[in-house]
């Protein structure tokens, strides 16, 4: 199990993109929290096994909906964390 900080920018406000990455994240096992930061960027915190994060990540680049447009995800590594579920941070 790892834990990533992923920061995903583009057309990713506004556009149903946290609900869609929450409902992806639920779909593939993937456990941790999404949300928007004051910058336009959403940020995510996702716990998984190694192979499923990377499928996550590549389904969140290929855009969830024709309204999300990805330009730019960046992943850093984090202390493995544990968390119950996935949850979209309001």
């Amino acid at each position: 199990m790892i834990t990533q900080h992923i920061l995903v920018s583009g057309q990713v406000q506004g556009v149903g993109f946290r609900w869609s990455a929450s409902k992806l994240a639920k779909q593939l096992g993937v456990t941790g929290t999404v949300q928007n930061l004051e910058t336009g960027q959403v940020a995510i915190v996702a716990s998984g096994e190694d192979a499923v994060l990377k499928d996550f990540v590549d389904q969140l680049r290929n855009g969830l909906s024709p309204w999300i447009q990805v330009t730019d995800i960046t992943i850093k590594n984090l202390p493995g964390q544990e968390f119950q579920e996935f949850r979209i941070i309001i």
